[in-house]
């Protein structure tokens, strides 16, 4: 029986193990090793490993739980979890091992669903990427292109226009804009299309141009994708936890969940104010609404 059984191996699940190997707790960190930063090359924004690869991160963090004897890590992906006879956990892994936890930790947080547009995976984490905070700085002052595909389009284009004055949002015929926005946004001197994209044409994982579905390309250098987000992992919904309107698994200041035992910390508890806002209104694409 641990102490505590942690689902995930980001950056909020190996913190947790630390704290917790610290603390003499027995702990054993389940990690399948795809996380979702695992496209990229370099990871920023985090104080003294800025410019680390996500890889180079996790070996330190792992090195560093070494050394906490009550910390076991184990990389494979759990498969089931259900509340024990005692209050408890029990964990069965993909090789069919079963585990049992006092406490469980939900830390596998968020996966993203891109928009289908052919090329842009090839080029999603070298030219192509999710959060301006995060790959801004090194696409500064090109010529970038905003792909829509959530609620958010307002925000994110205000946001990246800070990097850079040569930005083109692609709605992809959808309607993502209120007028009112959209006038704004092009006082600002941003340019937007609102026709389906066709292809995302790079080489090499570098972006070159925008290519519509009417075979007219823009040139573009970068630029950030407007993504969905869901939970990694169905442990939270399984075992009964309250969700948050937007995806989020709801919890308390000290990352309770409304499940006893059961806590959350990292993505996986994130939520976005602005889905409620539009998912108040059932918003249809232009295509759809031309049709």
């Amino acid at each position: 029986m641990f102490d505590c059984a942690i689902i995930g191996g980001g950056p909020a699940g190996l913190n947790a193990a630390l704290v917790l190997g610290r603390a003499r707790r027995t702990v054993a960190l389940f990690d399948e090793g795809k996380p979702r930063n695992r496209v990229a090359i370099a990871s920023h924004g985090f104080l003294t490993r800025d410019g680390a690869s996500p890889a180079a991160i996790r070996k330190i963090a792992h090195d560093e739980l070494a050394v906490y004897p009550s910390v076991r890590v184990r990389g494979s992906r759990v498969e089931e979890v259900v509340r024990d006879s005692d209050g408890g956990f029990r964990l069965t892994d993909a090789a069919g091992e079963s585990w049992r936890a006092a406490r469980l930790l939900l830390a596998s947080g968020l996966k993203e669903l891109l928009p289908e547009i052919p090329g842009l995976r090839e080029l999603y984490g070298r030219s192509l990427f999710c959060c301006a905070y995060c790959d801004g700085w090194e696409m500064r002052d090109r010529p970038l292109a905003l792909v829509a595909g959530n609620d958010h389009t307002f925000h994110l284009a205000k946001t990246v226009f800070n990097w850079s004055k040569d930005l083109l949002v692609c709605t992809n015929g959808y309607d993502s804009l209120e007028p009112a926005e959209e006038r704004a946004l092009r006082e600002r001197g941003i340019r937007i299309d609102h026709r389906p994209i066709g292809r995302l044409v790079g080489e090499a994982g570098r972006l070159s141009a925008v290519r519509f579905a009417d075979g007219e390309e823009i040139a573009r250098e970068g630029g950030i994708v407007a993504e969905r987000l869901r939970q990694a992992a169905p442990f939270a919904e399984r075992l009964g936890c309250a969700m948050t309107p937007y995806g989020g698994i709801e919890t308390d200041g000290a990352g309770r969940t409304s499940v006893r035992g059961v806590y959350a910390a990292g993505g996986c508890g994130l939520h976005h104010a602005g889905a409620a806002r539009r998912s108040r209104r059932r918003r249809r694409s232009r295509r759809d609404r031309n049709e």
